[in-house]
């Protein structure tokens, strides 16, 4: 199954995507701004009106009308828009705004010279001139200072705006958006190194792994994957030394009867001491068995197979295969579990769960008594009960008898390693189920296994 996701839906995307929409528009607004001011800058030297009207004067008393019209063409190539005026009439039109036709009636008639600016860059005079026959005549003109630079000029210019801004802001930026992807790489790179170097308290510091992207994820999946290997880690020493503290008594037992053993000069003394060299040495196998298999369940079980298992028929199973021993001792079943109580699950695991809590009532009931187990389906739980009639665990000790190694006080004379019921309690865990046990009212030990029902296939 592909494990394609979409870009949009990721938040790192976008964070980049954004901020890199963000630097563009950033670039194109200051950019033109910039251009504006610089050509309103570079163009806002004073032009010179007085010797601008003078010049069109000049040019209207040597050649007429024509020379004026020439001399309007040369000034509108340069982004001024001017012509004479006399006794109110233009001696040549050029366009102008409404609201400037409505009140250059009044300019001219008051023999002044105007100057005003009404946005910036753009300038409206009528400038005072006498003519070389002595007739009063009016400069009038416009200018603009984004007209005054030819077109190719303000292409070059903004281009350049734009390149000199580009590389600032979106190296600018694009530092930002890299240091702020890189930091939080550069944590998991620390912590992942501290990892290798064998700190298993190293995590990725929270103000990285509370971050709403795949960063932020991939920090919070590391500190889960860093606190699993520490527990497992963790877990592992403990074992192998509960291990080798639970081996060196009957490997020195051992060590003690092979020369016993060696040095028998009877045969059947030597016989008897390989016999029982022979049980130490299935004990321990036993042993390392069960601290594999407990280990194994410590460490959990991903992608743990789940099937439908018929619990009450998995019970009747197990107890079968609990006869030999029960029957040498006298020992009966009593069994209650006449329908299906059905779950999903590890048969294997359940299976082993089963084997040591009826294992541990037969080791503990005396001679020729019974064993009561039920089970049953209450309320979506399924529920299974063994109850011996032993002598029953110290009220103090029902909490510890699920620890590993862990052998009560009224377990010193029967055999074992206390790792029973903690593989019985881990496999309920990863069944999601619970494991209790309590002092029955007119004794012995009563463990209750209970985990979430399943419908009947």
């Amino acid at each position: 199954m592909s494990s394609f996701k979409s870009p949009f839906r990721s938040p790192l995307f976008w964070r980049l995507l954004i901020f890199f929409c963000i630097a563009n528009l950033l670039v194109l607004v200051l950019s033109s701004w910039l251009t504006t001011q610089f050509i309103a800058f570079s163009t806002e030297q004073d032009i010179n009106w007085t010797a601008l009207a003078q010049s069109a004067e000049d040019a209207y008393d040597n050649d007429g009308a024509d020379g004026l019209d020439a001399w309007i063409a040369q000034q509108r190539g340069e982004g001024i828009d001017a012509t004479l005026y006399e006794n109110g009439q233009a001696l040549h039109d050029i366009r102008l705004p409404s609201s400037l036709r409505d009140a250059l009636p009044r300019w001219l008639a008051s023999g002044r010279n105007v100057q005003i600016r009404p946005f910036p860059g753009v300038y409206i005079v009528v400038q005072q001139v006498t003519g070389a026959d002595g007739q009063a005549r009016q400069l009038v003109a416009i200018s603009s200072s984004r007209q005054r630079i030819p077109r190719h000029m303000r292409e070059k210019i903004l281009l350049g705006v734009q390149l000199g801004l580009s590389l600032l802001l979106v190296g600018g930026i694009g530092w930002w958006v890299a240091r702020s992807v890189s930091r939080p790489v550069e944590a998991m790179r620390g912590a992942t190194r501290k990892m290798a170097a064998g700190e298993f308290a190293t995590r990725v510091d929270s103000r990285w792994s509370d971050a709403r992207d795949e960063l932020g994820q991939l920090a919070r999946d590391f500190n889960t994957m860093a606190e699993h290997i520490e527990l497992l880690v963790t877990h592992e020493r403990g074992v192998l030394q509960d291990l080798s503290h639970e081996l060196r008594s009957p490997l020195a037992r051992l060590h003690l009867i092979l020369d016993l053993a060696q040095h028998s000069a009877d045969k059947e003394k030597a016989s008897a001491h390989f016999r029982r060299a022979e049980q130490e040495i299935a004990r321990m196998d036993r042993m390392t068995a069960e601290m594999l298999a407990l280990s194994r369940l410590e460490g959990g079980l991903p992608g743990m197979e789940r099937d439908a298992v018929d619990l009450a028929e998995l019970v009747r199973e197990r107890v079968d295969a609990a006869q030999v021993e029960a029957q040498a001792r006298g020992i009966a079943f009593h069994l209650s579990c006449a329908r299906p109580v059905m779950v999903r699950g590890s048969g294997i695991l359940l299976e082993r769960a089963l084997d040591n809590i009826i294992a541990n009532a037969v080791k503990f009931s005396p001679d020729r008594h019974c064993v009561e187990i039920t089970a049953e389906c209450r309320q979506g739980q399924a529920r299974v009960c063994v109850r011996d009639q032993g002598p029953g665990v110290p009220d103090d000790e029902l909490e510890l008898v699920f620890r590993p190694f862990y052998r009560g006080t009224n377990a010193v004379h029967a055999t074992g390693h206390g790792l029973g019921l903690a593989i019985v309690q881990r496999v309920m865990q990863v069944h999601e189920g619970t494991v209790v046990a309590r002092n029955g009212d007119d004794g012995g030990l009563e463990v209750t296994l209970q985990l979430p029902a399943a419908e009947a296939g």
